[in-house]
């Protein structure tokens, strides 16, 4: 999301409208044991003090749905490797509440470089965690020692040695009762959780295979600049780069692989796959591939099939579908219906008004609401971690053409983000003289 999809110019409906109709109608501050009105009168709303470290397109949107789902959260630190880019955000969420509410970070509170996380942290109850991926673990695991609630991006590492460092901080985070969401918002968009239930309720069986999909045309591409550095170029167009971005099987693609997950409530045990780059293969697409196909098999027999593809002028599909020992879904269509094909469910039959809450903004909803009411924790971090690890893994499988099993992923003792960055580092991986990096090779490849 760009920061200006978040500004006045683009809202389809008032923002004062939108504060209370998302927050009041999927729970948000209504969560807590008094009214809102008597909490008002009594002093009895304390000020949650908010941070973000990532101040991108999505680090923009999910601070403007944090500061949506509470109206006493207050953002008092923003943190980014670019200062442009903490300076764009911040006029981002200050026109969009423009007329509404007051946005005002102080200077000295607006931290800049790779450390200014630390700093923005320690100001917070809260913190929004959305650098790009291969910052998460350190992130995380800072802003639990320091004993605050979280937020943060999907996914949560890129390699396995960052998810080893997620899964001991989430154990933390559950000890210490801090509420943590991760940004897998289907687990927040009412028609997953209503099939889920029609699901787990026997509706069709047990679900013996599916396939899931992200198949798209790609995203951006920031071109390199003249006075760049190597790491500042990388670190600009990120996504192309598996220290930071993890390849689109992670960073996009861990959605529907998530939802296997979720549906079967296992994760895989074995990948094997296939991958490529087709017609994404210049200067400026760095190291990761354009497609991938990926059979993740489970400990029940389940057997997934998972394909994404970057490649524009192709069919497009995002989307899951599971078949089941009696019955099969089709998640985009809302449908479950047996083995003959007749029609045992269809959530349209349920749905309540033309639109559903947005799930990205009942992710923020729920989390305040469980922070200020107690009765409830949160706590994403681990299975988000364990979703991370399988995409991880089919990008193994693909890279290297071999079976990668969960142990041996979990184990590995891949590392591809360093340890200490700071401007002066080398970039951890660097082009030859054509200017062209180092590509993942079938059959050559190997991980250990």
């Amino acid at each position: 999301m760009d920061n200006q999809e978040i500004t006045k110019k683009n809202d389809s409906f008032s923002r004062r409208s939108f504060v209370k109709t998302t927050s009041l109608a999927t729970g948000g501050i209504l969560a807590t044991s008094l009214p809102l009105e008597t909490m008002a009168q009594t002093g009895k709303v304390k000020k949650l003090k908010l941070a973000v470290v990532g101040c991108g397109g999505r680090g923009t949107g999910a601070t403007v749905q944090a500061l949506t789902a509470d109206s006493d959260v207050e953002l008092v630190a923003m943190a980014d490797a670019f200062k442009d880019r903490l300076e764009g955000s911040l006029s981002a969420i200050q026109e969009h509440f423009e007329g509404e509410r007051k946005i005002d970070v102080k200077e000295k509170n607006r931290f800049v470089g790779f450390d200014a996380y630390k700093n923005a942290i320690d100001m917070a109850d809260v913190v929004v965690l959305a650098t790009p991926p291969g910052f998460r673990p350190m992130h995380f695991e800072y802003a639990i020692a320091q004993d605050k609630h979280v937020f943060m991006e999907k996914p949560v590492a890129t390699d396995p040695a960052g998810v080893r460092r997620v899964l001991k901080a989430a154990k933390l985070a559950k000890e210490k009762k801090l509420n943590v969401v991760v940004g897998l918002q289907r687990h927040y968009q009412k028609v997953y959780t209503t099939l889920y239930d029609q699901i787990k309720q026997g509706a069709m069986g047990k679900i013996v295979s599916g396939q899931v999909y992200w198949n798209g045309g790609g995203v951006w591409v920031r071109p390199r600049q003249e006075g760049q550095s190597e790491l500042e170029y990388q670190m600009r167009n990120w996504y192309y780069f598996n220290w930071l971005c993890g390849d689109h099987i992670l960073e996009q693609h861990i959605h529907n692989i998530d939802v296997a997950n979720w549906f079967i409530g296992e994760y895989p045990t074995m990948a094997q796959g296939m991958g490529g780059r087709e017609v994404r293969n210049g200067k400026d697409h760095g190291e990761i591939f354009d497609h991938h196909f990926v059979e993740f098999t489970y400990p029940s027999g389940a057997v997934i099939s998972s394909q994404c593809r970057h490649q524009k002028g192709c069919h497009n599909r995002v989307d899951e579908a599971f078949q089941g020992s009696n019955g099969s879904v089709v998640i985009s269509k809302g449908i479950i219906k047996d083995l003959t094909g007749a029609e045992k469910f269809n959530y349209a039959n349920v749905k309540e008004g033309e639109h559903d809450p947005n799930p990205y903004q009942v992710e923020h909803d729920r989390l305040f609401a469980a922070i200020r009411s107690k009765s409830e924790v949160l706590a994403d971090a681990e299975n988000g971690a364990k979703s991370t690890l399988a995409a991880i893994m089919g990008r193994m499988a693909t890279y290297s053409g071999d079976i990668i099993t969960w142990d041996q992923a979990l184990n590995s003792d891949l590392q591809l983000v360093p340890d200490n960055l700071d401007w002066n580092s080398q970039a951890p991986t660097l082009p030859d003289a054509n200017g062209k990096y180092n590509i993942p090779v079938p059959g050559v490849t190997k991980f250990s």
